[in-house]
């Protein structure tokens, strides 16, 4: 494999305009990627924000348009590109069942390719690379909870498997990278995480529960509402996700980066109901398929080797979600018949 690709392709080119500190975030107009956007500026670092708007959100990073130390640029991961960067954060993947459904194949392509044309420029740059990958490498697990040394229990021909074994995939490529190439990695697995500026239509529980609830509508538990989730606010995955950056290039990861408070979706459900005050029914639809019955991080290794934990108590964070999704029914046709 050839460590620089700029004789092979003709990859998207951004130009540099400064030598201070620059970080690239790929997905960064999305959920995640904008507010990891949000705490790079304001850090004062060079902040490139790349997005193919597939699930992004332009006005999700409109504020930080006009900073001078912040450029957005519209573009593919999975076409290779070249930047002059010291970081990059690769955020870049539909990241709801939904979304990855709609566009399976691509959102295979996303995270393979993506990942693959990702790590070559940050061999041929000598830059650290930071790859946002998920609980989802961990299937449906039989373990609980999930440590970074469980291998997992995913199937490879279900309808999940497009993000499932696509983000396993691209851990597979860091790590090769790094052993092949002494590429600069750090791995993340990602679990639940929430807050504003996620969509409303998105189909994760979090916001289509919240959704429910205000509009006064049914609010739909799938299952029997025993399967659990670890919910994780999404300042607190920012601040995880810096800190593994910071670390010296020998700590690689993966690391778990979640909240081990660990809720049923039944109870789940009934405290979104309390927060907004809502009457709505609770009602019970079929599980969807491979959905995963347990979901709780181990992260004894971030208290180790990050010094991070979470912060944000669940009921806190819901109610600025929830705070965010007034205001979002309000100005959005669309999230006023999200989940209709």
């Amino acid at each position: 494999m050839q460590k620089a690709m700029t004789h092979v392709f003709a990859p998207y080119s951004v130009k540099s305009y400064h030598r201070t500190h620059r970080a690239l975030v790929t997905g960064g107009a999305g959920f995640l990627g904008s507010h990891l956007c949000d705490r790079l500026v304001e850090s004062g670092q060079q902040v490139i924000c790349l997005d193919n708007f597939s699930t992004g959100r332009h006005r999700n990073v409109e504020h930080l348009i006009g900073r001078p130390n912040f450029s957005l640029v519209n573009h593919d991961v999975v076409d290779p590109l070249l930047v002059d960067v010291d970081e990059i954060y690769n955020l870049a993947c539909p990241a709801s069942p939904t979304a990855y459904a709609a566009d399976p194949i691509h959102t295979t392509k996303t995270s393979v390719l993506g990942a693959l044309n990702l790590l070559q420029l940050a061999t041929d740059r000598n830059c650290k690379i930071l790859q946002a990958s998920t609980s989802e490498i961990y299937g449906d697990p039989l373990v609980n909870p999930q440590p970074e040394s469980y291998w997992g229990h995913v199937d490879p021909t279900g309808p999940r498997a497009c993000y499932d074994e696509g983000k396993r995939c691209a851990e597979a490529l860091f790590f090769d990278f790094a052993r092949r190439h002494g590429t600069r990695i750090k791995v993340a697995r990602i679990f639940n995480t929430y807050g504003p500026r996620m969509r409303g239509d998105d189909g994760r529980v979090t916001s289509n529960l919240i959704i429910e609830a205000l509009r006064g509508a049914d609010m739909t538990v799938y299952g029997d509402g025993t399967q659990t989730r670890s919910f994780c606010y999404v300042d607190d995955t920012v601040e995880g996700l810096i800190r593994l950056m910071a670390t010296p290039d020998g700590i690689e990861g993966p690391v778990n980066i979640g909240n081990p408070d660990e809720r049923t979706i039944g109870d789940f459900a009934l405290v979104v109901r309390a927060l907004t005050g809502s009457r709505s029914d609770i009602v019970h639809r079929p599980l969807p398929v491979d959905d995963p019955r347990r979901r709780r991080p181990d992260i004894a290794l971030a208290r180790q080797l990050l010094g991070w934990e979470p912060t944000v108590p669940l009921e806190e964070g819901l109610a600025r979600m929830i705070d965010y999704f007034r205001e979002e029914i309000v100005r959005e046709p669309s999230v006023r018949e999200a989940v209709a």
